[in-house]
């Protein structure tokens, strides 16, 4: 069993459990704002992150820079539900966990992700075309995007939706080139 799948197997019961807790109480938009902000910190924050993670830090001290960071920005329950991963030391899982929930909550509201990633920033523009071409391509009316920036694909942009993947970059044009040549 791979690594990555006993990840998924860990994080997912947790966010369905999240799902049944927020659509009992018909916070599934507001829990979905609350956890995408949680993910985006964590994300700006390589430093917290590494402190959760870091198991010589007390589960004590983990709790009371959750409480101290995210008093008075979310409900109740997703504090005590990140305390709870700090007491089953599955804090770890968080940044999965977060991911799931979010692409069970967009497959119920039936919006479509799509994973971007770029050599270099899009503006509103290109984020627009970009939006309304992949809705005429998939035929869905919302598409949910998440940009990445990466450098390593010296130009163009690399779209995943699901498990097509579209290579329009220079990186992926350039790898075609060497493996035909290589093939000749």
């Amino acid at each position: 069993m791979s690594n990555q799948s006993l990840q998924e197997k860990i994080a997912v019961p947790y966010a369905e459990a999240l799902i049944a807790n927020a659509q009992s109480l018909n916070l599934l938009s507001q829990y979905k704002d609350e956890l995408s902000y949680i993910l985006s910190i964590l994300s700006k924050s390589k430093d917290l992150e590494l402190f959760l993670l870091n198991p010589l830090n007390s589960s004590l001290t983990k709790k009371e820079v959750l409480k101290e960071l995210f008093k008075n920005q979310i409900q109740d329950f997703i504090m005590n539900f990140l305390l709870v991963l700090v007491d089953r030391r599955r804090i770890s899982f968080l940044k999965l966990i977060i991911e799931k929930y979010l692409k069970i909550t967009y497959s119920l509201e039936s919006i479509t992700i799509v994973e971007v990633s770029s050599a270099s920033d899009l503006d509103e523009k290109q984020q627009f075309d970009l939006t309304n071409k992949i809705k005429s391509l998939t035929g869905t009316n919302q598409i949910k995007l998440i940009i990445n920036q990466d450098t390593n694909l010296i130009g163009g942009f690399v779209i995943k939706i699901g498990s097509k993947v579209i290579d329009a970059s220079l990186l992926g044009k350039l790898k075609k080139m060497s493996s035909y040549l290589n093939a000749n």
